[in-house]
Formats: structure tokens, sequence, C-alpha cells
């Protein structure tokens, strides 16, 4: 019979694509975590996930919604997705969201990305995503080391006790 090996996990690469409150905080959360626990993390923020770095749009991520079939009321019940089209209802979860957030004293998201980049963390935007929506890199916070391609962030994917996480 085999035997199994099994490796620590030593790098995580995280990608977010999504620029929603709750896609962008599951990226963030689980980067910082890994940070916290000494392992490598390099966070790749890609299509609508480069809100949550762009110095502008940031502080303005919403909760989706729309056909999002997990969204609950207050008390449990499910969230009607038809509401979600009526003005003002996302800003109003959203803020909602952000309320309950608050209670727990989870960070905005420019000090979660300090916290990841100040324990070690890397934080990268896609080239291809950042041309296609005409960013620079002054209009990323400053935690945003570089602007990469996929190519370069598939390079430090290298080495054995690494993960790739897709958000």
């Amino acid at each position: 019979m085999a035997t199994k090996e099994e490796y620590p996990l030593k790098k995580v690469l995280i990608i977010c694509a999504k620029g929603n409150l709750e896609d962008v905080y599951a990226a963030l959360v689980m980067a910082n975590g890994a940070v916290m626990e000494g392992i490598e993390t390099k966070l790749f923020f890609t299509f609508f996930g480069l809100d949550a770095i762009t110095k502008k749009r940031m502080n303005c991520l919403h909760t989706a919604t729309v056909g999002n079939p997990a969204l609950r009321m207050p008390g449990g019940l499910p969230f009607p997705t038809l509401l979600g089209i009526l003005p003002g209802v996302e800003a109003g979860v959203s803020a909602m969201m952000r309320k309950e957030m608050d209670k727990l004293d989870i960070p905005p998201v420019k000090e979660f990305l300090e916290m990841i980049t100040a324990g070690g963390g890397e934080i990268y935007a896609c080239k291809l995503a950042a041309d296609m929506f005409k960013l620079k890199k002054e209009d990323f916070t400053e935690e945003v080391l570089d602007i990469i391609t996929v190519g370069q962030f598939y390079e430090m994917a290298g080495g054995i006790g690494t993960q790739i996480i897709f958000v």
C-alpha cells in the first residue's frame, strides 16, 4: 500500500476577481489569516476585483442583491432577489452589511490591506484588467506592489506546499 505524503502549506496565492463586498472580504480574510499563520501570501486582484484596490472605488463596495441566493434578511428569511432592482435597496443592504461588520470589529478594506502588507503579504493588480479599465499604478492604493501579468503571477506559484485560491 502506497503512503500518501503530506506537505505543509507554505504559500497561498489568492485571486480576487469580483468587486462585491462579500467576495473582496472573503479574499482579505483568507489572506490575513494566512499571513497571521506565517504562510507566504500573495493577493492578485483582477477584473472587477480591482475595485478593492482602486483608491476611488475601495470605499464604495456593495453587496450583490440581485442573483444572490444566499442573501438573507434580518431574522434569516431569504431575501427576495427581485427587491434588489429597486432604487436604494442595494445601498441599504450594503450599509447594513457594513454595520454588522463594524460590530464585529472587521476593518475597512484599506486597513485590511495595510495589515496584510505589514505582515509580509504582497498585493498585485492584473495588467490585463488594469489596461482594460485604463488604470495606472497611481490609481491603486499604495499597498499594491506592482501591476503584473498572469504569467508573472504563475511564476510566483512554484514550490511544494503552494495553493492557488480563486474567490
